[in-house]
Formats: structure tokens, sequence, C-alpha cells
């Protein structure tokens, strides 16, 4: 009996399907997608825009365009925005090295201490995190009323022990300890929050098998905590490193930036007090757009390398 067999010059030819264009999971994405583009997207370009003119808010007739001349100016020493940014970023740096490890390692600390099994923890939780729901303007109002040298809450307990009082915002590096001390008090709160979500997640089965094996408490901290835990931290890494470069509003009620100092700028001005300084106090908003620039470029760096330092091989 014969057997026809098909071969691919006789087969017949597959049809394909051309895919029809489906519009529902793009009008889901599209409210959220207008929203960006006004609220997000537009104001980048036109403050790109603005770093490359020479432009004043009051007179904007007097707009002139400058290319990269704004940015030039920054990394160019003689000129006047050269000193005061280089100082302001300076100091920012020095509040991120002082800042992140205590809301890193605080908030740690604070996360595992409530998630054992204390009589009244959750009271805690919500006294830690209770500062998180301030206001920056209320932080910063409080941390003056505090740390004021003149009628502060805190010198006047000082004085009441007969200790020395220090003049907290108007010297260094008290200035600098007053707005760390707030911050710290400020945000350690979320970082906890985080931390403790993410240790209520590692499986129990794990520590007591560790326990079984003999391992120490240091020995389960580093070999299951933080491991489990390492996700999260390059997150609250991440965010918390930003955060720091976006102080602005604890020196600006309680230190204004100061003291002064004979190079230019303040002692505890940051990048971000800087960055408004020059575009609604000098009304040079060329200028400040491009430090905004500038320093956005530095963070999204700083965040690169965070990810490749802390990342895990699968």
């Amino acid at each position: 009996m014969a057997v026809s067999v098909e071969t691919p010059a006789t087969a017949a030819p597959l049809t394909v399907r051309k895919r029809r264009f489906d519009a529902v999971p793009y009008l889901f994405v599209l409210p959220h997608l207008i929203f960006f583009l006004i609220f997000a997207g537009f104001p980048f370009g036109l403050g790109l825009v603005i770093s490359l003119f020479e432009y004043d808010i009051l007179r904007p007739t007097a707009t002139r365009f400058v290319g990269l001349g704004n940015y030039t100016n920054l990394f160019t020493p003689g000129t006047v925005e050269y000193p005061v940014f280089w100082n302001s970023l300076l100091n920012t740096g020095e509040f991120v090295v002082l800042s992140v490890p205590l809301l890193i390692v605080i908030p740690l600390f604070l996360a595992m201490l409530l998630n054992a099994n204390l009589p009244g923890k959750n009271i805690y939780r919500a006294i830690y995190f209770a500062p998180w729901v301030l206001s920056s303007a209320v932080v910063g109002l409080l941390g003056f009323w505090v740390f004021q040298s003149q009628g502060g809450l805190l010198n006047y307990y000082l004085r009441a022990l007969g200790l020395d009082q220090p003049r907290w915002l108007s010297t260094m590096p008290w200035a600098w300890y007053a707005i760390l001390i707030v911050t710290v008090w400020w945000t350690s709160g979320f970082n906890m929050i985080i931390i403790l979500a993410a240790l209520q997640n590692i499986p129990v089965a794990l520590y007591e098998a560790a326990s079984i094996d003999g391992a120490t408490w240091w020995q389960r901290f580093r070999f299951i905590t933080i491991p489990q835990l390492r996700p999260v931290l390059v997150f609250i890494i991440i965010i918390t490193i930003i955060a720091s470069f976006n102080l602005f509003a604890q020196p600006l009620f309680m230190t204004g930036g100061g003291p002064a100092q004979s190079g230019g700028g303040g002692s505890t001005e940051p990048i971000m007090l800087r960055i408004y300084t020059e575009s609604f106090v000098r009304n040079r908003m060329g200028s400040g757009a491009a430090m905004s620039f500038v320093v956005a470029t530095i963070m999204i760096v700083i965040s690169y390398f965070n990810f490749r330092l802390f990342r895990t091989r699968e």
C-alpha cells in the first residue's frame, strides 16, 4: 500500500493570524500617564529648558540664552556660583554620611526589638512611627523651639541641671548635631515599619533550625536575618540617601543655613536650600535649574552603584 508523504514543498502554507490591536490596557494606563506628563514630565522638560537660559522670573523680558553656561559656571573656579554650590554640596554629603548609617542601624534595632513578644509592643510601634506623619515645616519649627539658645527647651533643662548650654543653632558642630538629631527622630519610624514588616515575613523555622544546631544570636542575625532583609535594606538605603540629599526644611527653619563661613555660603546650608536661594531669593532660575540637574545626576549615579553593590547572584 503506497503512502503519500507531504514534503515541505507540497505542504499547505501555515496561516499567520494578525494580532488585533487591543486598546483596553492602554486606556487603563492613560489616566496615570496624563497625570505623569502634567505633573512630572512637563516640569522636568521646562526645568531643562530654563537651565539653558539666564532667566529671571520677575523680568521675563530679560531672558537670555546661554546654552551650557549655567553648568560651566558650577565647575569653573572664580565664578560666583562655584564656591556656594560646592560648599552646599559638601555640606549635603557630610549630612548623608552622618545620617544614613544612623537611619539604618537605629530602625533595624527598633524593628528587631518590637518584633519580639513584648507587652504593649503595638503602642510602642505607634509612638515611634508617629513623628513621620508630621510635615517637614512642623519638624523644623519643633527643632528650632527645642534647640534655640535663648529660651530653648533643651537649654532650659540643661541650665536647671547646672550644665553648660551650647549655642546649638549658631555654632559648629552643634548646629549639625541638632539637625541630625531632629532628622533621626523624624524619619526613623518610617524605616522601622518597613524593616518590621520584612522581619515578620522571615520563616520562623529558619531560626528554630539554627537554634537546634547551636547557633548564637549573632550567627542567627548574620546568616539569617541580614540575608533575608537584603532586598529591603537595599531599598531603605537608597530612599534614605535620596531623602538625605533632599534635606531642606530642618536647616531652613532651625539655622537658616548658618552659621556663615568665610569661603562663602553657610556651614549647614544643604544643596536644596542653595537651589531655593539661587532660584527664588536671587531670582536666578536658570542657575538654580542647572544645580538641580547636576544634583539629580549625582543621585542617579549613587543609586546605580548601590544596586550594583548590594545585588545578589541568583
